[in-house]
Order: structure tokens, then sequence, then C-alpha cells
């Protein structure tokens, strides 16, 4: 079916991605998988032909642009298989946090970089011991003078390698009651003083894109890199969740439609007992049944995407859509794994790095467990004291 939420400004501008993304990036996604990390240039073409931050205002570099020009970049990498490119992340999650909350000056300081290509981003929320639960953060953040001294480490830190500034979440006044009154967001630049970067970790999927433990060692940064006011970072952190969240889907869904279009072809081709495989009524079946499900989640998500981009409060819906597409996704790539039979064990398959890809989707973001958690309490259910 036709999207209807895209205009033909849109669709140039797709086109134009997708002809970037074939030439300059899918050349690149082997050796990022064998690396496990993306090349700097590869990001700086991005920002050089404005794939980076469109969303973003102009006055720092972006094109001012609705957010339905990011997701289109976000759905073309998907399609691509070019997750080793967090451009997500980058783009959609940690950049607003500086083009909504930052000073002036941390604007003008770090926004053109970000939109280039020069500065790459990360955000430095999960701990060893904590994961969804932002409120237990242990990393601390003490003011001393003109600085904070921050300590504490940090764990599943996409592009925690190759990030230029992390946004870390440390609590600032670790007695507050509740706990989250006392956590504040606060930048650390690549080269702070005892900011350590641990190992880059070995990863089921997502190969090609780092995650790394990070470490801060009386980690030592200017009193004005502190991100909006001390105690607020919770609030902005929950804020921003609907678009981190609807990013999520998004790209799930544009995996989950590229899987399945591998799928139907590969059944067209491959023969079993005289006849394609396709020609079974049971891959019938199971494609159709796929089919169905693909187009049911792209319209809940473009709903999700019209709505976002009006400037509606959507928290329970992009819940929604997180946690059924991200399961959506596991479902078909494994369907379709099965559909390729012992081919589709095969690394060489693109269908098994599909399958090793989906597991993580219902993991990060707040774990799809969370995400009905949020639309319970949201439809009156907490009995909380």
């Amino acid at each position: 079916m036709r999207r209807d939420i895209f205009s033909d400004e849109h669709e140039m501008f797709r086109a134009q991605v997708r002809r970037f993304v074939e030439t300059e990036i899918v050349p690149k996604i082997p050796e990022w998988n064998r690396v496990g990390m993306s090349d700097r240039e590869s990001w700086r073409k991005m920002g050089a032909a404005g794939f980076l931050g469109p969303n973003a205002p102009a006055e720092y570099g972006g094109a001012g642009a609705d957010f339905l020009y990011d997701a289109i970049v976000v759905e073309e990498l998907a399609r691509a298989r070019a997750h080793g490119l967090m451009m997500g992340l980058h783009s959609e999650i940690c950049l607003p946090y500086l083009t909504t909350f930052g000073s002036e000056d941390q604007k003008r300081r770090f926004a053109p970089g970000a939109i280039s290509g020069d500065i790459i981003l990360a955000i430095a929320m999960t701990e060893p011991g904590t994961g969804s639960d932002l409120a237990g953060v242990q990393t601390t953040a003490r003011r001393d003078g003109d600085n904070y001294v921050i300590n504490g480490s940090k764990m599943f830190i996409s592009n925690g390698q190759i990030a230029d500034l992390v946004i870390v979440v440390a609590k600032t006044d670790p007695k507050a009651n509740p706990p989250h009154r006392g956590i504040s967001l606060i930048l650390v630049e690549r080269d702070s003083p005892g900011f350590v970067r641990g190992r880059k970790l070995e990863k089921l999927g997502f190969r090609g894109q780092d995650t790394s433990e990070l470490f801060f060692e009386d980690c030592r940064v200017p009193s004005s890199n502190l991100l909006g006011r001390e105690g607020q970072g919770f609030k902005m952190l929950m804020d921003k969740l609907q678009q981190e969240r609807l990013t999520t889907a998004v790209g799930s869904m544009a995996s989950a439609r590229r899987c399945l279009d591998d799928t139907v072809e590969y059944t067209k081709q491959r023969k079993a007992f005289g006849q394609p495989i396709a020609a079974f009524q049971n891959t019938q079946f199971k494609l159709a049944e796929m089919a169905t499900e693909v187009e049911v989640g792209q319209a809940f998500v473009d709903r999700c995407l019209t709505a976002h981009v009006r400037g509606d409060e959507i928290v329970s819906e992009v819940s929604m859509a997180k946690w059924w597409v991200t399961d959506l996704l596991k479902r078909v790539a494994s369907n379709c794994l099965q559909l390729h039979g012992g081919y589709g064990f095969m690394l060489e398959y693109p269908v098994s790095m599909d399958y090793a890809d989906a597991a993580v989707q219902s993991i990060y973001a707040g774990t799809n467990e969370i995400m009905k958690v949020i639309i319970a309490r949201r439809m009156g259910l907490d009995f909380r004291e």
C-alpha cells in the first residue's frame, strides 16, 4: 500500500538517501561487521549529504525539516542492514538532548559538528547493575569548584568507542528522595581526564556497531557541561524517550519488510521436489501471514509518526509500537530463516544476520516488558502504594 504520510518531497529525499546508502554505505558493511565498528569518514559523508539530523534547527546546520525526513534515513539504513552506522542513536536520540536542553554555548560548540559528522554522539544510561531502572543509577557527579568529578561505570553503550561526546546519566544528589530527583545529565568529551573506554563488547548481532564499557575514574569536566539544570535529568530522559522508542519501531519495521521481501524472492528461486518452495501451501500461508502482519505494523507505525510530527503526546502508543513491532521483527526473522532451510543458518545469507540483529530490538530503548508496564500504568492499572 502507498504510505500517504510522505509527500513528493519526502520521496525525492528517500531516493537520494537510497542512492547514497547503496553506493557509499553498503560496500563498507562487511568490513564494519568484521572489525565491529563503523568508520569516521562515512559519518562525515552522511553529514555532508545532509542525512545527519535533518530535523535539527537550521541555525546549527540542520535542515529544520520535519521528523519524517529523519525517519526516512532510519528506514533506508535499516533496509540496507547498515546497523553499524547508529544514525538513529546519534540524530534522533542524542542530538535532540543538545538542541532542546543545551545552553546556547553548548549548542554552538557541539551541534554543528554533530550535524556535519565531525562529532559522533553517544548516551551513557545503562550500568552493570541497572538496566531499565534509570532511577537506580550509581554513577555520581560531585561538584568541585568549577568542575564536576564523575565516578562510576556504564555498560552496553552504543558508539562507546567511536563517540566524541557522551551524555552521561549521573547522580548529582545521591541522597535525593525520590531517587530520580537526584539525576542529572552531563556532557563528557572524548579527551576528558579520567574518562576511560573499556572493552568493545562482542555481541550476537549488530556486529558492525561498537558497544562498549565506559569508566569514569575521578573524571573531571567543566561545570558548564551540565545539560539543563541539576536534578532535571530524569525529566529530560522521559521527555525524549517517546522519540527514541518510535525510532526503534521505525527501523524494526523496515528491517522486517526487507527480510520478508528477500525471503519471498528466495522461495521463488529455491526448488524442492521438482518445484519452487513458494509453490507449497505451507510456504504460501507463512508468507501471507507475515505480509499481513507487516502491513498492519506499518500502518500503526505510520499513524504514530503522523501524531509525533504533529506534536502529540503518544507515550502509550509508541510503547505499544516499540514492543509489538520488535516482537514482530523477531517472528518474521525466525520464520524467514526457517523457510531458507539449512541455507538460512549460513552467514553468507542475509537472513542469518536479520535473525541475530533482531534479538536486541526488544531489549534496548527499554525492554518490551517495561513497555507493557508503561502501557498498563497509563491505562490506570497502577496499584503502587
